[in-house]
């Protein structure tokens, strides 16, 4: 099996809408319609000075970026009002940050409203005030609020009772700097997962909380069955869950288990703080069933085009163990070798580039390596998180969910996880209670204005 990759008229078209305009803006879009491709396509082909950041190492490392923290130089725990930000800029940032043109945010959902306004100070700070939000440089955010909550200041934390006051709430889109400038939304529409259109009407509902029991009692009407496939891939909501599952069945897999330690060649493992990119200590047997966690880093395409032999959500099992760094995996009949995969910490430096169409020496931002991590791609993958699970595809999926949904989003990520109706299995029927929705993400997205799009399809 080889996953070719091709951008639909829709993302090519938004492609170049990015690279012609300067307008901030929002891509947004159900689970399925490609928001992570076009991200990568267009950070690997702008012609802009482009920096990709995200909220957590886990979604810097996927997107080849930096954290925000790292990247702006904001202090961990930072609250904008509350710590003097701008002490924090130092020589090497503050030139990183004056050479930008444009900074992408993958996994925006994550962000609160006061990092986002620390992101405008560091720029205005590093760039001149005059130059107004964000120091003149463009802002252009990836992901979906229906799926993942900011991470924010708990209650009794320092900071806390200051954004209360402050924010309106504590996502992205209520932050400060948006009162200066105007925030555009996209909503890509292609849904590149599901091809049913009843099932795509019952997770749309979902999504945005306007799902009727009807519909429900259809999505528990299909999925009220066992699989006939015992390694159905299984999602909960609970960690601990997950973990025992995954053991249980480890251990009644015959055959000895085997042991992978992570190497680290640059750096230390605290550089990666406390969600190392994959396990440390990686537990395996001949017919474990495992999960891909990173796209291959091999083109595999003869045509000039791109092609790999599994991505990030592969589902695949374990035929043989080589060496303490290779296996073979079986995926879909085709069995692969699978090698150590390297996952960067990397921060942005500035180099000089000759320009060819201006015949001159101009300063660009490259990403500098300081910690690498190695291990083999793969986690034990009989039951996975829904948390985990974001981003993925499957064909089967038992969702262990029904009645215990605990915030907002959750179950529709869960849901939208598999690809038709005929691959659900519901332990328990889903509810009314299951479906949450943030009010104040129902007040953005149909209140946040979208670009003029004359000409553009």
């Amino acid at each position: 099996m080889t996953f070719e990759i091709n951008l639909s008229k829709e993302q090519l078209a938004m492609f170049d809408f990015l690279e012609k305009e300067h307008d901030h803006i929002f891509v947004t879009g159900r689970a399925g319609t490609g928001k992570s491709t076009l991200l990568n396509h267009f950070v690997n082909n702008t012609k802009k000075n482009v920096a990709v950041v995200a909220p957590t190492g886990v979604a810097a490392y996927n997107v080849g970026g930096a954290t925000i923290h790292s990247f702006f130089g904001i202090p961990p725990n930072g609250v904008l009002g509350i710590q003097p930000l701008h002490k924090h800029l130092y020589g090497r940032t503050r030139d990183a940050l004056r050479s930008l043109d444009i900074v992408v945010i993958d996994e925006i959902s994550m962000v609160s409203a006061d990092l986002m306004d620390a992101m405008d100070t560091m720029l205005r700070t590093a760039r001149g005030k005059n130059k107004g939000p964000f120091g003149g440089v463009q802002v252009v955010m990836f992901g979906d609020p229906y799926q993942l909550p900011p991470i924010s200041v708990k209650p009794g934390v320092e900071g806390y009772d200051y954004l209360k006051e402050t924010y309106r709430s504590d996502w992205f889109f209520d932050a400060k700097v948006w009162s200066e400038s105007k925030l555009l939304r996209y909503e890509l529409n292609e849904n590149f997962r599901q091809h049913d259109d009843k099932f795509i009407a019952i997770l749309n509902a979902i999504r945005d909380g306007s799902v009727t029991q009807e519909m429900l009692d259809t999505l528990n009407q299909a999925g009220n069955r066992y699989p006939e496939n015992q390694d159905a891939i299984r999602l909960s909501g609970v960690n601990v869950k997950v973990n025992n599952y995954n053991a249980s069945r480890l251990a009644n897999t015959p055959g000895d288990t085997k042991f992978f330690e992570a190497n680290i060649p640059i750096g230390t493992l605290q550089d990666f703080g406390k969600t190392p990119p994959a396990d440390v200590n990686l537990e395996l047997k001949i017919g474990a069933q495992v999960m891909f966690i990173k796209n291959d880093d091999q083109n595999t395409s003869k045509d000039g085009g791109y092609s790999r032999r599994w991505v990030n959500g592969t589902i695949g099992h374990v035929t043989k163990i080589v060496s303490h760094n290779h296996v073979k995996v079986e995926v879909d009949d085709e069995e692969f070798d699978v090698h150590q995969s390297t996952w960067e910490k990397i921060k942005y430096q500035l180099d000089e580039v000759f320009d060819e169409n201006t015949q001159r020496f101009k300063e660009v931002l490259v990403p500098e390596t300081v910690a690498e991590f190695r291990q083999l791609p793969l986690r034990l993958a009989w039951s996975v998180t829904v948390h985990k699970s974001q981003g993925m595809t499957y064909d089967e999926v038992v969702i262990e969910l029904g009645g215990n949904a605990f915030s907002a989003g959750q179950t529709y990520v869960a849901l939208s996880r598999v690809r038709s109706l005929e691959g659900l299995y519901l332990t328990a029927p889903i509810t009314l209670r299951d479906v949450m929705i943030d009010p104040e993400v129902q007040r953005f997205m149909s209140e946040a204005p979208s670009p003029n799009y004359d000409g553009l399809f």
